[in-house]
């Protein structure tokens, strides 16, 4: 549970900035940055790949890291169909030519890899 919480505030933290970023395009010094309440339990979910790394250990960081990103894509595409249903999903991707469906982007691939191997890195140092 206390690796569940570690992730899902560190997710929403790199969610916030990653969005407050996105200001500086528009001149918006605000750097207003956003989430959802949703966002925390399905940052949460990488508390797996504290368990999953171990398995993966003898593999490259590049495999690693791809590893991750297709499980993250897997959830991603998967709670977002979910949330969708319900009419709640807090993203879509439409108007990006690289999406799929709305719910996945595939030009995030390279955040999503080091995302994972950041995970795996502060999952492999909280024991």
């Amino acid at each position: 549970m206390k690796k569940f919480l570690m992730c899902g505030s560190i997710g929403w933290c790199m969610e916030i900035l990653w969005t407050g970023i996105h200001c500086l395009p528009q001149k918006d010094f605000t750097l207003m940055g956003y989430s959802s309440i949703w966002m925390f339990p399905i940052y949460g979910m990488a508390a797996v790949i504290g368990p999953v790394s171990k398995y993966l250990k003898e593999l490259s960081a590049l495999h690693r890291g791809s590893i991750y990103t297709m499980g993250i894509y897997f959830m991603e595409f998967t709670t977002g169909s979910l949330l969708t249903k319900f009419q709640i999903c807090p993203w879509d991707y439409s108007q990006s030519p690289f999406n799929y469906k709305g719910l996945i982007r595939f030009d995030y691939a390279p955040l999503w890899f080091l995302a994972g191997l950041f995970f795996e890195k502060i999952l492999s140092d909280n024991p």
